[in-house]
């Protein structure tokens, strides 16, 4: 069973903090993923895995041991790197054979091992070139390529397809995601783009300014997100979000902000009985938001100005000005017309809201520790 565990691991240099508490059980032929914007500390985390980074505390373990001094080719893992990190002057197969070969594998257990990775990725007829002579996409095939002939333990991914162009990154996102049946293996993968992390991962850890946000499925992330923080960064088109004063008017609670006014039923929304008043962060999806107006108490009505529609030819996107904010309502039928500044009405099912508390944690006001 080959798992990695990390208890406390904390990075520093000198007086800054670039990975602070980190904790994480990563299970057998689990693939995970590590998400957030740049410095966030997903890569140090991924390279203290991996032994490019030394720990400053906690310790770090594959397969049950303790691998904290140990060097990164005693730890038995491979890694993709964001630039493929190919040797230019030795040919495809060459590139594929060249750590077994500093391993001293015997000939014949490293032909067999080039040409199992060969059909996997389908790069056969590629074995005899150099990799100037491969498009991105075949790169990083064979970059891929030296990671299976090594049979690691643990691969590890440290945005390999930022540097492919969209239509070569959906389709690598797939080769991946099949190369996963093909290949089960515990994964570690690191992106800034959530898309990835969504379709990838099993499970996605969201970090940010070197703390882990939170760890879950992306349905989990996506309908539960821990934080504001977490609901802004998964989902696209990002959530939408209200600032609201809190009130409290019989068995509902009143919230107000600007251009905007709905209630909330007492027995539904119990946390919010804390924030009354004060101002709470009010998120809707933009897929959740509906065109017409609300029909019955367990829907809210948003009413603005269209300033902008966005075209994408399955759907359009509309933007709407609410009091002074611009709000997004996604899924739109593509062959609806609608005049810029024509007041548009939408509503939303009450249980798609989200609310967070307006402080420094931005904790969410729904989910249940």
């Amino acid at each position: 069973m080959t798992g990695v565990v990390l208890k406390n691991v904390q990075k520093k240099y000198g007086n800054v903090t670039a990975v602070l508490d980190f904790n994480l059980e990563i299970k057998d032929r689990e693939f995970v993923v590590f998400v957030g914007p740049s410095g966030c500390g997903k890569s140090t985390t991924l390279r203290m895995i991996a032994g490019l980074e030394e720990i400053t505390g906690g310790t770090i373990s594959i397969a049950g041991r303790v691998v904290n001094d140990l060097q990164p080719k005693d730890r038995d893992i491979a890694m993709v790197f964001q630039n493929y990190a190919l040797y230019q002057h030795m040919s495809v197969r060459d590139n594929l054979a060249f750590g077994l070969r500093n391993r001293r594998v015997p000939t014949a257990t490293i032909d067999e091992a080039i040409a199992r990775a060969a059909r996997i990725l389908s790069i056969e007829p590629l074995l005899d070139r150099r990799p100037r002579q491969l498009s991105g996409g075949q790169q990083q095939r064979v970059a891929l390529g030296r990671c299976i002939v090594r049979n690691p333990k643990v691969f590890l991914f440290d945005e390999p397809l930022s540097n492919l162009d969209a239509q070569l990154r959906a389709q690598m996102r797939l080769e991946i995601k099949e190369l996963r049946h093909r290949v089960p293996t515990t994964s570690i993968f690191v992106t800034h783009d959530q898309v990835e992390a969504m379709t990838l991962g099993d499970r996605i850890v969201v970090m940010k300014d070197g703390v882990m946000q939170q760890v879950g499925t992306p349905l989990e992330l996506y309908r539960t997100p821990a934080n504001r923080f977490v609901a802004s960064f998964i989902g696209s088109p990002a959530m939408n979000f209200v600032d609201m004063a809190v009130a409290s008017e019989g068995d509902n609670f009143k919230l107000s902000g600007e251009g905007l006014t709905f209630k909330l039923p007492n027995q539904r929304f119990p946390k919010l009985g804390n924030s009354v008043g004060k101002h709470v962060r009010v998120g809707v999806r933009p897929q959740h938001l509906r065109l017409g107006a609300p029909s019955g108490d367990g829907q809210v009505g948003v009413t603005g100005k269209l300033m902008v529609t966005e075209q994408l030819g399955d759907e359009q996107i509309l933007v709407v000005r609410v009091g002074g904010q611009d709000i997004r309502v996604a899924d739109v039928d593509p062959e609806l017309d609608f005049s810029t500044g024509a007041e548009i009405e939408t509503f939303a099912a009450i249980e798609n809201l989200h609310l967070f508390e307006q402080s420094g944690s931005e904790a969410s006001l729904l989910r249940v520790a």
